[in-house]
């Protein structure tokens, strides 16, 4: 499974509190299935709940959904694109631990298709990627809340 790496990576890179505080980051895989059928290869698909813990998070919860929406825009779009996903493909929990910081648990359901092919003999395993994002010529993004910038990342 690639897709729990990549949002990691992705949040390192544009979470300023969990930069600072990569320990505070907990990824989980729960309720994961394989889906295979009996065609004539072994391709399938991973399907699983990604359970992402921030913990003691004292930042505006913004600064944590904006950077996943927007990994979530390249690496998961039926969540945003198809209806029937929005209701529940990104959901939250929060803990208040005290008057400034919270324990944040999201679940994310994901896919990831894995290509299975046979040449004499020999099981070729590869991971496809997601249909590509609508183009973008944008190469750098900020978070701007009341008027003044709180994030910067590179995509």
């Amino acid at each position: 499974m690639l897709k729990p790496d990549s949002l990691r990576a992705a949040l390192s890179g544009s979470v300023k509190y969990v930069k600072q505080n990569p320990d505070c980051l907990h990824i989980f895989i729960d309720k994961g299935v394989i889906y295979s059928t009996l065609a004539p290869s072994l391709s399938f698909e991973y399907q699983y709940t990604l359970n992402l813990i921030v913990t003691s998070y004292a930042d505006d919860a913004n600064l944590l959904i904006v950077p996943i929406l927007h990994w979530l825009r390249t690496h998961q779009p039926d969540i945003m694109a198809n209806p029937d996903k929005r209701g529940d493909g990104f959901t939250f929990e929060a803990d208040f631990l005290n008057n400034a910081a919270r324990d944040i648990s999201i679940d994310l359901k994901l896919t990831e298709r894995v290509i299975v092919s046979e040449d004499n003999g020999k099981l070729n395993v590869r991971h496809v990627d997601e249909p590509p994002p609508p183009p973008s010529n944008l190469s750098s993004y900020e978070i701007w809340m009341e008027g003044r910038k709180v994030a910067t990342w590179t995509a």
